[in-house]
């Protein structure tokens, strides 16, 4: 099935993390989202072959046990997951977090809106860009089914 992959929070914060999933409902997103609270827990689950790879991490940075900084420049590192898409989701815009990230490999960097209307707009964009993107590797065939990028009458 196309959009069987999961989609991979990270994210300590239970109320971003729910304000995430309603957002994945509202886009009528299908994929299984896996949330996790610390980069540390997503590394280990990354590592478990018992687990399916997400074909998407979003993350925060500041998590208790390991930092996103450091989740990124592990997974990047790693041969079998640096082509999975990164896409860190935090509430710093603090231009060194920002530059860092996107040395690491991040493959975008955006700021949590306060507003749930411009959070589902962003995790709507994300995930349609990166639906329609053509990526290097086989295991991306199986993306999810987004809505359209134009298709805003889902997001409302």
């Amino acid at each position: 099935m196309k959009n069987s992959m999961p989609i991979l929070l990270v994210d300590d914060d239970s109320t971003d993390a729910l304000l995430f999933e309603r957002a994945i409902e509202k886009l009528n997103i299908t994929n299984p989202l896996v949330r996790l609270t610390d980069c540390k827990e997503a590394l280990e689950y990354l590592h478990n072959q018992n687990h399916t790879k997400p074909w998407i991490i979003f993350t925060d940075l500041n998590t208790p046990q390991l930092n996103g900084i450091e989740f990124l420049r592990a997974v990047k590192a790693d041969q079998t997951l640096k082509n999975i898409i990164v896409i860190v989701l935090s509430g710093s815009g603090d231009e060194s977090d920002v530059a860092e990230s996107y040395k690491l490999g991040a493959a975008s960097y955006m700021v949590k809106p306060s507003d749930h209307k411009k959070l589902v707009d962003i995790i709507g964009t994300a995930l349609a860009y990166w639906t329609l993107s053509e990526l290097p590797h086989e295991r991306m065939t199986s993306k999810p089914d987004c809505p359209s990028p134009c298709d805003k009458s889902k997001r409302n």
